[in-house]
C-alpha cells in the first residue's frame, strides 16, 4: 500500500479582518477595536472542526471507527482505503491509486490542503522504507533535544534511570540517620518543559516509558532531585539518539503481550506499579507503565489488575484490526510470572482473599 501525508488548512486558520461596525463614525484614523472575547481556542472548537472533517469524509462513502474516532474506512469491492487525522495533519493509505486522488480533489473542496506526497516526516517521526520493513524513529527531535539542553558534549549514559529509584515530594529525605533538606526549584517551568519534551519521545521510545512514568509525577512541585534523573535520561538518549521502531514486511500476524507488576513501589502511597507490553508480528505497538488506581494488599492481587489492563488493551486492538479486516491468529498469549495470579484466573473460587478484587 502507499501512503500519503496531507496538510489541511481549514477556512478557521485564516486571518480574518474585522470591519467597522455600523454607525460607529471614524472621528480619528487608525482607530482599533476592544477585544472582549476571543475568537479561536474556544472550547467547543476542536469539536466543531471535528464534525466538520466527519461530515466531508462520511459524504464521500467513509466509515468512522468505533474504537477511534480519528480513523475512517472506505472499502469498495476490492478498493481500501485508510484514512487517519491528528487535529490538522492526515495520513491516507490504500491500495488504489484512482480513490486516493479522488479523495484528495473531494478534501481540496472542503478545505485547502497541501499534499506532501509519501510521508518522510510526520509530527516529529521520522519514517524510512526500505525491502526490510518500515522504520520509526525520532532522530532529529533527540538531537535538537539533547542540543537546546546543553548535553551536547555529556557523556552518554548506559541507562535512563538507575536501579530502585526512589522519588517523592518530602521536603525532607532521612538518609542513614541524617536530614537533607530537598527545596522546590527556583523555576519549575524548565523541568516542567523538559519532561514534556520527553514525554512525547515514548511514541517510539518505550525504553524510556518507565523513567518517564516517575518524573512525570512531580510536574506540579518538581524538587531539587528531580532534575538530576531527568538529565540522565538525556544523557541515556545522547548514546543512542537514533533507535526507534522496525515494523518488517513478513511476518506471522500473532499477538503477544507480556505483563508484569511491581506491588506498593510508590513510596507516597504504596500503590503498584502496572507494565505491560504488547506485539504484533513481534514488533511493539503498544506499552504502559502507569500507577494502579487502588492499593493492592498482596503481589497476587497487584498482578491480577496488571493482567486486566492488559486484557482490555488487547481487546481493543484486536477490535482496531477488525476495522481494517487483518485476521489475527488466536488465542493471544499472555505472559506473566505469579502463580496465585494464575490460580485466581483459572478457578475464581470467592473467598476472602479475592472477594474485594
Amino acid at each position: 500500500m502507499d501512503v500519503h501525508n496531507a496538510f489541511l488548512h481549514d477556512d478557521l486558520h485564516k486571518e480574518i479582518y474585522m470591519d467597522i461596525p455600523p454607525g460607529l463614525q471614524r472621528q480619528k484614523e487608525n482607530i482599533v477595536c476592544l477585544l472582549q472575547k476571543s475568537l479561536h481556542g474556544l472550547k467547543q472548537a476542536s469539536r466543531q472542526w471535528n464534525e466538520k472533517f466527519t461530515k466531508a469524509l462520511t459524504s464521500n462513502g467513509f466509515l468512522q471507527s468505533e474504537h477511534d474516532y480519528a480513523f475512517f474506512l472506505k472499502r469498495k469491492g476490492n478498493s481500501f482505503i485508510a484514512l487517519i487525522i491528528y487535529i490538522d495533519d492526515i495520513l491516507i493509505t490504500g491500495n488504489d491509486e484512482v480513490a486516493i486522488k479522488s479523495l484528495k480533489e473531494h478534501l481540496n473542496k472542503h478545505f485547502h490542503i497541501k499534499d506532501l506526497g509519501e510521508p518522510k516526516y510526520f509530527l516529529g517521526i521520522e519514517i524510512a522504507r526500505s525491502h526490510i520493513g518500515i522504520s520509526l524513529s525520532q532522530r532529529k527531535y533527540v538531537l535538537e533535544l539533547v542540543s537546546d539542553s546543553g548535553l551536547s558534549g555529556c557523556k552518554p549514559s548506559a541507562i535512563p534511570v538507575k536501579q530502585n529509584s526512589k522519588l517523592t515530594t518530602q521536603e525532607y529525605d532521612k538518609v542513614a540517620s541524617s536530614i537533607e533538606i530537598d527545596p522546590p526549584l527556583e523555576d519549575a517551568s524548565h523541568y516542567q518543559r523538559l519532561v514534556s519534551r520527553l514525554i512525547y519521545l515514548t511514541m517510539t521510545r518505550p525504553d524510556i516509558s518507565y523513567a518517564m512514568h516517575i518524573l512525570s509525577q512531580f510536574m506540579h512541585g518538581p524538587k531539587h532531585s528531580h532534575i538530576d534523573p531527568a538529565i540522565k535520561v538525556i544523557k541515556y538518549l545522547k548514546g543512542c539518539p537514533g533507535l526507534g521502531l522496525l515494523l518488517p514486511r513478513n511476518a506471522d500476524l500473532d499477538i503477544t503481550a507480556n505483563c508484569d507488576s511491581d506491588w506498593g513501589t510508590c513510596p507516597m502511597t504504596r500503590k503498584s506499579l502496572t507494565g505491560f507490553c504488547i506485539k504484533l508480528r513481534g514488533v511493539l505497538i503498544s506499552w504502559k507503565t502507569k500507577r494502579q488506581s487502588t492499593v493492592s494488599l498482596s503481589s497476587a492481587e497487584a498482578e491480577y489488575r496488571a493482567m486486566t489492563k492488559t486484557t482490555c488493551e488487547i481487546t481493543w486492538i484486536l477490535r482496531l484490526l477488525g476495522d481494517l479486516g487483518v485476521q489475527v491468529k488466536g488465542p493471544v498469549q499472555m505472559y506473566y510470572d505469579n502463580k496465585a495470579t494464575n490460580d485466581i484466573a483459572t478457578n475464581p473460587v470467592f473467598h476472602d482473599r479475592t472477594k474485594h478484587i
